[in-house]
């Protein structure tokens, strides 16, 4: 069975695979790092470490190679900013603390105070759109956020960002193209990695596995409804992402038995840039966004598509109370003339590769996880 979890009762349960054993429930299972010491002598002593290596080199080698053969181009970008791109908890004030919004990790920068530490290439990647001839962009870096590890988050991970000059539904496109070439080049290439955590049946099927029959475009409304009529819990009636994490994520995709393409979230629950896709009959917002959430595990990728307006984005930044100096360079690319709309994507790294191998924990899927508590090696 592909993925790495089952919802169940309330409780994430881990199914298992070659390595590891079944786990009653995930989320019981707090982060514990291995001493420094034990864990580079494992470099050495445990295969596992192997056989993650190569599919790491596998990732990139197929990431870079799917975006160079579409055309899109690599940016070198900082990994310092004043722009975080999901701003809410740190200047509306937590107003919404069950947002998407992920606070930062903040240094000290000379006597320019503070600064933060990047949790997307987003906004760069957009401004290396400005130029003229330069039409599809990517990036692959470090990501750092200043939450707690657990099951599927870690504090520094890896991602896989695209931006384009693309319509809403061909950047869908692409970001389903990338899973289904990573995928495809692993098969291909590394039948004796997967064969270390894999049943062969789990292999064959990854093969397909992102083929358009297997996945299931709902909205966020949708998305809702299904797990109301499926789990017969009534908070599921509220349209909102405060119902809506890692148990429901696992439980969707298992009752509809695909991966999910979740769109049209609500506007003020997610980051600021999105657009808006269309306002329901109650004056609620929804977002022009989509997660895709892979069967039995969580969402890894977030797109959309961003605001053009610059009067929808200076309201927004209102909204969410953003320090007009550091974001007004952002907010002002819509006065540039010849401005043109673009759409884009983030792939986390380690929870693809979390859902690949079917890990029981996503700090199993990186050498040397980076936790609250993981400072070395």
């Amino acid at each position: 069975m592909l993925g790495c979890y089952t919802a169940e009762s309330g409780k994430i349960r881990y199914i298992g695979n070659n390595v590891s054993e079944q786990i009653a429930n995930v989320r019981d299972v707090s982060f514990a790092p291995r001493k420094a010491a034990e864990l580079v002598r494992g470099f050495k002593n445990n295969p596992q470490y192997l056989h993650l290596h190569n599919i790491d080199n596998a990732v990139h080698q197929a990431a870079t190679s799917y975006f160079y053969g579409m055309g899109a181009e690599w940016c070198n970008l900082p990994l310092t900013t004043k722009m975080i791109s999901s701003p809410g908890e740190v200047y509306a004030g937590k107003q919404l603390d069950y947002t998407s919004d992920a606070l930062p990790v903040s240094l000290e920068w000379f006597d320019e105070g503070s600064i933060f530490l990047a949790e997307s290439s987003q906004f760069y990647l957009e401004m290396r759109l400005l130029i003229p001839e330069v039409q599809r962009v990517f990036s692959i870096y470090n990501s750092f956020r200043k939450e707690k590890a657990d099951f599927s988050h870690l504090a520094e991970f890896q991602h896989i960002e695209f931006e384009g000059k693309v319509s809403f539904e061909e950047n869908i496109e692409v970001m389903i193209g990338l899973l289904r070439a990573l995928t495809d080049h692993i098969v291909k290439n590394n039948a004796s990695d997967l064969a270390y955590y894999l049943s062969d049946e789990d292999v064959s099927d990854l093969s397909q596995s992102f083929d358009d029959k297997n996945i299931e475009r709902l909205t966020f409304t949708e998305a809702m409804k299904i797990l109301r009529e499926s789990l017969g819990d009534s908070k599921y009636k509220k349209v909102t992402l405060a119902h809506f994490g890692s148990y429901e994520e696992v439980a969707l995709t298992r009752i509809v038995g695909k991966h999910c393409l979740v769109s049209e979230y609500p506007l003020e629950e997610i980051p600021f840039y999105h657009d808006a896709s269309f306002t329901d009959v109650s004056g609620k917002k929804f977002a022009k966004n989509a997660d895709f959430i892979l069967l039995g595990g969580r969402e890894v990728i977030g797109s959309g598509q961003r605001i053009t307006s610059l009067d929808a984005i200076r309201e927004k930044a209102k909204f969410f109370n953003l320090p007009v100096e550091d974001y007004e360079p952002y907010i002002k690319m819509r006065e540039i003339e010849g401005f043109q709309a673009t759409c884009g994507f983030g792939l986390g790294w380690q929870r693809y590769t979390q859902w690949l191998l079917q890990l029981p924990f996503i700090w199993d899927a990186t050498h040397i996880p980076r936790g609250h508590h993981s400072p070395r090696p």
